[in-house]
């Protein structure tokens, strides 16, 4: 089932108008016949029976959706607008779709989310964290598959809107819930928290990520320590014992403490650490005491840290350590995020999805770990405030010591060749250009067979388009030889 839709068949999932309007704090306009079941917020993916709640937009607006919705299948209809008499006939459909009005859409759809989520007691695993949440939160989920029936977030579902969607997908046999859950400013991750009621919360960094809209690391720190602050005196906070500012949130939760990392300290960590190179990573688990050989097939140290982090939920929620292991040899399903892509002669290492500065530090080296020449396609990383030269010349003096070919992509990104070409690297070498034509054109110039290529920048870059391009140059023959 595609974002922006969520329909379930199941009994316990289904409700109607005055159920809807109530957990909404709204009126019936009217009231349907169907039985309303999930969610949806894009007319474009509404699914038979979901209720479709009309968000306003910058752009665009919902209510001007109404008629598609209905078309499509949407059994419920919440608006904030008033729709006047002919048109509320017509959407109404013979009697079939209920429609609701509240004040604001967008609290109707989380006030409804939490109040479908009560229907359920479910494990809910929260995950939050400057760094890794997503492939945090799939390499936990995998593991607990092993058990359980787990509900995760589609794609990057972690914010105000994307988590009640997920919440509205909840079924029955969903023994565990695993949850990112984002954060721009303070207060998100309390109000995430209070939506969907985790009992083992997981803090995997804070790091200077969002600080234009953040405002500084203090504040990031506060609003990620939300999440341990929300768990119960029964629950667990697992918490990265390699970040300082993870580690001090232990003091800050009622729930029992669990960490996980490299630190010798760590009640979860792993040592012997080997890189497989393309086969992934081989490393001593260490639980406690008790010590286990794992391979798992993600790539790099970051790769096995998720995974430290999955064993430490795993542990607390009853596993058996054989399921575990079996657990982090199961592939991630996480496209253009640390994804190891064969394009004919080359390997394309695609981290295309978002970018931080530490982040494309710790993919850099991945691929130093990978064969062959070492190429880096890195464009400009979004929302670092006023830290956004030292930060971008900061990663590209890791690039000279870990690439042989860095490419960079637009004049945002400039501060990544500077510092490339101050910390030694060959100017020559380092090549700046306006936009993905012109580094398909360099790569095409200059990659021979065996090379290996990361391609990272922020989303806004849409690097992902030039993987599709390289890949399919390199599957038809054509660049160097």
């Amino acid at each position: 089932m595609g974002p922006g839709a969520a329909s379930m068949n199941d009994a316990a999932t289904r409700f109607d108008a005055p159920w809807l309007a109530g957990a909404a704090d709204g009126r019936v306009l009217r009231a349907g016949a169907a039985p309303i079941s999930g969610g949806a917020i894009d007319s474009r993916l509404v699914e038979d029976g979901v209720a479709f709640f009309a968000l306003p937009g910058a752009r665009t607006d919902g209510h001007a959706f109404l008629e598609q919705a209905v078309a499509s299948g949407a059994a419920a209809l919440v608006v904030s607008r008033e729709i006047e008499a002919q048109r509320l006939k017509a959407l109404a459909d013979g009697g079939r779709v209920s429609i609701v009005h509240v004040a604001d859409t967008a609290v109707a759809l989380r006030a409804v989310s939490a109040a479908y989520r009560d229907r359920f007691d479910p494990l809910v695993v929260g995950i939050t964290g400057s760094l890794a949440k997503t492939s945090t939160k799939e390499q936990i989920a995998e593991v607990l598959e092993e058990r359980f029936d787990v509900l995760r977030n589609p794609a990057n579902w972690n914010n105000e809107i994307g988590l009640p969607m997920t919440l509205l997908r909840m079924r029955p046999e969903h023994a565990v819930a695993v949850l990112e859950m984002g954060l721009y400013t303070t207060g998100e991750i309390a109000l995430l928290a209070s939506l969907a009621r985790p009992s083992i919360g997981v803090v995997t960094a804070v790091r200077g990520v969002h600080l234009s809209r953040a405002g500084s690391i203090e504040a990031i720190e506060t609003g990620k320590r939300e999440l341990v602050e929300a768990l119960p005196a029964e629950g667990w906070a697992i918490l990265n014992a390699d970040d300082v500012r993870v580690r001090r949130m232990a003091g800050h939760t009622a729930a029992g403490v669990r960490t996980y990392g490299f630190a010798n300290d760590a009640d979860v960590r792993a040592s012997d650490v080997v890189s497989l190179g393309t086969a992934g990573m081989r490393f001593t688990l260490h639980v406690d005491a008790r010590t286990y050989e794992v391979s798992t097939p993600v790539l790099g140290r970051h790769g096995v840290h998720n995974a430290l982090a999955a064993v430490a939920v795993a542990d607390r929620a009853g596993m058996d350590i054989a399921d575990v292991i079996t657990g982090l040899a199961r592939p991630l399903r996480m496209p253009h995020r640390s994804q190891l892509v064969s394009a004919g002669p080359w390997r394309i290492l695609d981290d295309s999805y978002n970018a931080s500065p530490d982040a494309v530090l710790a993919a850099l080296d991945l691929l130093s770990e990978l064969p062959g020449r070492h190429f880096a396609v890195l464009g400009e990383m979004l929302e670092l405030g006023g830290s956004a030269e030292a930060e971008h010349r900061r990663v590209g003096e890791g690039a000279a010591d870990m690439t042989d070919h860095l490419v960079v992509v637009g004049e945002g990104a400039r501060g990544i060749a500077d510092g490339a070409i101050d910390r030694g690297l060959d100017a020559e070498r380092v090549h700046l250009v306006a936009d993905r034509d012109e580094a398909l054109a360099v790569l095409l110039a200059e990659l021979r067979e065996g090379d290996s290529v990361l391609v990272k920048a922020s989303r806004g870059a849409a690097l992902d388009l030039l993987v599709e391009r390289l890949v399919l140059a390199g599957q038809s023959g054509e660049g160097a030889a």
